[in-house]
């Protein structure tokens, strides 16, 4: 028999990609679910940045192989963006990565820093593919806890206590740290406070920073990067993308940001896994990130309104839940007297033929709450609300 790598043990499907082949099997049976579980957005790109595609595809001499760091265009476009909108000066030709995705830069950076006997810190509740990767790379995720009573931000005291913990053999200590504001699933924002704690931190226990940054500008008036904070390319890589803000997220168009070293380090792994993205996709993304204020304004105005409707179907599900976060998904903590997230999921999939996200996906902490995606219209919210009613 042929066996699976021992790397894969302990690492199922990725829950999304199983669920839906479940929500496929009821649709084949009539049921018309109406999913609000998925963050991928349905709105299109700015025409223009379609228009640059097509124009460009067109040419002749686009169909090669691309530089490994990216088009200058696009290295350029990420550098002015970053200055624009955070405040944040970047070298276009020693401190921007472009990726196929941010997904993709994830794993890169497993791979390039951590390996067996490196513990890891990973927040639960969280992304899940930040332990995956983890997991994948050899080394072993170490979850730190987030919780409503601490605002969803790290406890030092207890990170402190994982630091002692995983310093002692077999461990080879702990080496880096995942951290992801505005927060996914729980649409919580940073502090300035909270990001120069975290590089005193890294600092102070020489690791590695990993931020991942896709949902600064959904719903958010202040989109903000850690990279802000003096000090912070030395001990962070950020992650970006262009799939929340610009509704780009099958393009698959990421971005790395950190120092020259850091960016040098990934590269020695990445240019062995690709040869770079097809240079008229990566000259749409640079218009993309050119689009003013305007883009965000309208894009943020439709979920406004999905938002509204989202508040009204966790009321009616009896969800307590916060009006302050930022992002595209909400929130909510479960009634008193539900099991956890997965049964009230599987009530309202089974009863209402609607699906939603159970909170427990993204790790214990989330076992008590639910998340709802705003990708869907207003029409597809009203229907759920009027399935709910029923």
């Amino acid at each position: 028999m042929i066996a699976t790598a021992k790397r894969l043990d302990g690492i199922g499907e990725y829950y999304f990609s199983t669920k839906l082949r479940e929500i496929d099997e009821l649709n084949k049976q009539g049921k018309n679910i109406i999913n609000l579980g998925i963050g991928s957005p349905d709105l299109p790109p700015h025409p223009d940045v379609i228009k640059v595609l097509q124009e460009e595809s067109a040419k002749n001499n686009v169909h090669g192989y691309q530089n490994y760091k990216g088009s200058p265009v696009l290295r350029k476009a990420f550098a002015d963006w970053y200055q624009q909108w955070y405040g944040v000066t970047l070298n276009a030709d020693t401190e921007i990565l472009p990726l196929i995705g941010s997904k993709e830069g994830i794993m890169h950076i497993c791979m390039t820093y951590f390996e067996e006997g490196v513990a890891v810190l990973v927040p639960n509740p969280g992304y899940p593919t930040y332990s995956s990767a983890v997991k994948l790379s050899g080394a072993t995720p170490v979850y730190y806890d987030l919780q409503d009573s601490n605002n969803w931000m790290p406890d030092f005291e207890k990170l402190e206590q994982l630091i002692q913990q995983y310093a002692q053999a077999p461990y080879k200590g702990v080496r880096g740290i995942f951290v992801n504001y505005p927060h996914m699933p729980t649409g919580q924002q940073a502090t300035p406070a909270l990001w120069k704690q975290l590089i005193d931190f890294a600092a102070k226990h020489d690791i590695l920073i990993i931020h991942d940054n896709p949902y600064s500008f959904i719903l958010n008036d202040s989109p903000a990067s850690i990279l802000r904070i003096e000090g912070a390319k030395d001990r962070v890589i950020e992650l970006n993308s262009l799939s929340k803000s610009h509704n780009m997220a099958g393009w698959r168009l990421g971005v790395l940001c950190s120092s020259k070293q850091r960016i040098e380090e990934v590269l020695r792994f990445k240019t062995n896994m690709d040869s770079g993205m097809f240079l008229p996709m990566q000259l749409a993304a640079a218009k993309a990130l050119s689009l003013g204020k305007d883009w965000f304004d309208e894009v943020n105005k439709t979920y406004a309104e999905r938002r509204e409707k989202v508040y009204e179907l966790l009321d009616l599900l009896k969800c307590s839940y916060s009006k302050e976060q930022v992002g595209m998904f909400i929130w909510a903590a479960i009634p008193a007297g539900e099991k956890d997230g997965y049964a009230v999921s599987d009530k309202v999939l089974y009863t209402n033929n609607v699906f939603i996200t159970p909170g427990g996906i993204f790790g214990s902490n989330g076992d008590k709450y639910i998340r709802i995606s705003l990708c869907g219209s207003v029409d597809r919210f009203d229907e759920a609300i009027r399935r709910m009613k029923q």
